[in-house]
């Protein structure tokens, strides 16, 4: 093997090769000439696929290859791309320079570094066709990412109340997820994702790292299931609110979610079916909702599942303490979930549920500052809009049961006066409204999510 080097100082970060045997597949990368970089997905007891499906699973096996290399790519971000398996087409070439640019758009600004002239994938020449897929006549099913958070079970139960066949599907190995998952009681995927240990090498020797878009290469990895297991829809449970910037830098908008918000799902589900399958639905079921809508259905919907969720990122942390129990109670996550929760759950309930009350803790009052756009900009977590929190903690701040906790208290005396009325409506935030990618077919779960 060639000696790992400093990746900052590479010229070249290439995309070397990707194979899939018997459902374990490898992604392989480097920098320059140096060592590989192989990432392992395993895909449990992979069934043989006929020669259609075969195609349209190479064909989304590459574009995994292509996302799932942003998390190395950043650890170098060299000024040339090289695709050895082949030049790209237009049109992927485009969305992954899109990718590429926004979903690191936290990373870039965290560290300070300039994306633009640094990604540009290669691409045919003009004249070369972009291809077309067919029809694959895929089973009438749908997987449905879970992720452990309140979200994806709003979906679950939405699509179990139209009598969808659902199954529930995860990568990596969380046992918090796995419960979760279980909990739900429809079938179960979960899918192995190992990262290149020499990244972690990588990182030790001080290499550029930061915020990755996951939910993109989960998506990619989910394709990927659906074509091998045989479903024709992928429903995510990202919703309106995910496709808010969380700050303007620069010019530019820096969205923490982009490849959670619609500009994405419209583009990728785009090409999902022009170069996958023309009948694989992409989409999510809750995009035509707020985080307060959502949450709203989850405390009404999500009963069976508030002494197992959480929607703490400490808990998915590949390095470094988890949470003693499901909710560390002082990250943005908890913040946000704990407010969007106590305008739609009994107060004693809510506190059940995190074991404490996060809003009478004079000491988390930066924290809450920070969701409402008070003197700091919105955290680079994936939670509410800066407006939705605030709506929320008017809400509060008119209930005897909550007027008095020292947060509530102090947004009501000194904060609320300086915001306008008109801004601090709840029901405002409970309206469905806005684009969306759902089929036709699951229009009556995504009713069903917006009546809850």
């Amino acid at each position: 093997m060639n000696a790992i080097a400093d990746p900052r100082r590479a010229r070249v970060f290439r995309f070397v090769r990707c194979t899939c045997v018997r459902g374990d597949a490898e992604l392989v990368y480097a920098f320059d000439g140096g060592p590989e970089l192989i990432e392992r997905i395993h895909f449990p007891a992979a069934p043989a696929l006929p020669a259609a499906r075969r195609l349209a699973f190479n064909a989304a096996l590459r574009w995994l290859h292509l996302v799932a290399g942003i998390s190395y790519f950043k650890a170098g971000i060299p000024p040339c791309i090289e695709v050895e398996p082949g030049a790209l087409d237009g049109a992927t070439a485009d969305l992954l320079d899109d990718l590429y640019l926004n979903g690191l758009g936290e990373f870039a600004y965290r560290n300070g570094v300039e994306l633009r002239g640094r990604i540009a994938f290669p691409r045919a020449v003009a004249r070369q066709s972009e291809p077309v897929s067919r029809a694959l006549d895929l089973p009438r099913r749908v997987l449905v990412p879970i992720g452990g958070g309140k979200d994806s079970l709003v979906v679950a139960e939405a699509l179990k109340s139209i009598g969808a066949a659902a199954t529930a599907a995860w990568v990596g190995a969380s046992p918090l997820i796995a419960a979760v998952a279980a909990r739900t009681g429809l079938p179960t995927l979960n899918i192995g994702r190992e990262l290149s240990p020499t990244l972690f090498e990588y990182n030790r020797m001080g290499a550029w790292n930061g915020h990755i878009p996951v939910t993109a290469i989960n998506s990619a990895l989910l394709v990927c299931a659906a074509i091998l297991y045989g479903f024709d829809a992928v429903a995510f449970a990202n919703e309106r609110s995910a496709s808010a910037a969380t700050l303007e830098y620069a010019g530019r908008a820096v969205n923490h979610q982009w490849s959670k918000g619609w500009a994405f799902e419209q583009a990728f589900a785009g090409w999902v079916r022009s170069h996958v399958g023309a009948d694989l639905d992409y989409f999510s079921l809750l995009r035509r909702c707020s985080e307060l809508a959502v949450t709203r259905a989850f405390a009404r919907t999500g009963t069976a599942y508030f002494d197992v969720f959480s929607s703490c990122n400490r808990n998915f942390k590949l390095l470094g303490p988890k949470p003693v129990d499901r909710w560390c109670g002082h990250c943005p996550k908890c913040h946000f979930v704990f407010l969007a929760l106590a305008p739609f759950l009994p107060k004693p309930r809510l506190l059940q549920i995190f074991g404490r009350n996060l809003l009478d803790d004079e000491t988390q009052a930066a924290g809450f500052d920070a969701l409402i756009e008070y003197h700091e900009h919105k955290p680079f977590e994936c939670v509410g809009e800066a407006s939705e929190a605030r709506a929320a903690l008017a809400a509060l701040a008119a209930r005897p049961e909550w007027r008095e906790d020292a947060l509530v208290a102090r947004f009501h005396e000194l904060i609320q006066p300086q915001l306008p009325a008109a801004g601090l409506v709840l029901d405002a935030w409970l309206v469905a409204g806005g684009a969306h990618g759902v089929p036709a077919r699951f229009a009556g779960a995504m009713d069903a999510v917006c009546r809850a």
